[in-house]
């Protein structure tokens, strides 16, 4: 088995160490033999979406998020557009999460035109929503992560939540909702990175990855004791 991930903008969007979900659906697919292969999509560089079994994009700040919007517009639009339409396993964080919506209105005013992929969008504030958080998916998988954003996301019709909030912000801080899923697209404000502190999370994007490629595949246990007692210490220390 082979899995091909497109790295979009690592170069630039790798605010918080984002990156490291690449190294954590290398690292626990590698260990159920199964190799990976990822490619860096940088500016200037097409691509073409049928390709890949996986799409990344991590998070950045405002001002990067602004400066790649011409380059995005010149064709990887279409083509993360078509990923997420065709059911393509896609993870988005943060200010990557907020690209794949209709806009972003910066608290001073500016619109940011976005992808328009998935129907939401965001509003700047001049608060920022900070701390450690967690939340909850519809599998029954309770998330921790670090949130540190100032735009407010608001859902659309046609997406759900990623997950509904336990404790912290989450998408705007008032309707209890963290990220968006659409087919197997998630976007979420985790950074930290999400992942690695998450191993159940992490294998349900493999499965879904493996079930798209090569139909419904059982994944072999791992022995995430670690992990699991680091996430636990986590929920109890910071969330609960």
């Amino acid at each position: 088995m082979i899995i091909n991930i497109a790295h979009l903008y690592p170069d630039m969007l790798n605010l918080y160490g984002d990156r490291g979900n690449i190294i954590a659906l290398t690292e626990r697919m590698n260990a159920r033999g199964i190799e990976v292969k990822t490619d860096a999509i940088t500016m200037g560089k097409s691509f073409n979406a049928d390709d890949y079994d996986i799409l990344f994009i991590g998070g950045g700040q405002d001002f990067e998020q602004d400066v790649l919007l011409d380059d995005l517009k010149k064709g990887k639009d279409a083509e993360i557009n078509k990923a997420i339409q065709g059911g393509k396993v896609m993870l988005a964080i943060c200010g990557g999460y907020q690209m794949l919506g209709k806009y972003y209105k910066t608290y001073d005013g500016k619109m940011l035109e976005y992808m328009g992929a998935l129907d939401f969008y965001t509003e700047g504030k001049p608060e920022r929503m900070i701390g450690n958080y967690a939340f909850k998916t519809k599998e029954g998988i309770e998330v921790v992560g670090f949130e540190n954003h100032s735009g407010r996301t608001y859902l659309g019709d046609g997406v759900e939540p990623l997950g509904t909030m336990i404790k912290g912000y989450g998408n705007n801080g008032e309707d209890g909702t963290e990220g968006v899923r659409f087919n197997n697209t998630f976007g979420t404000y985790s950074h930290g990175p999400i992942l690695p502190k998450n191993p159940q999370l992490a294998d349900l994007l493999i499965s879904k990855v493996l079930e798209n490629k090569y139909g419904k595949t059982e994944l072999t246990p791992l022995d995430d004791d670690l992990e699991e007692k680091a996430r636990k210490q986590v929920f109890k220390l910071y969330i609960k």
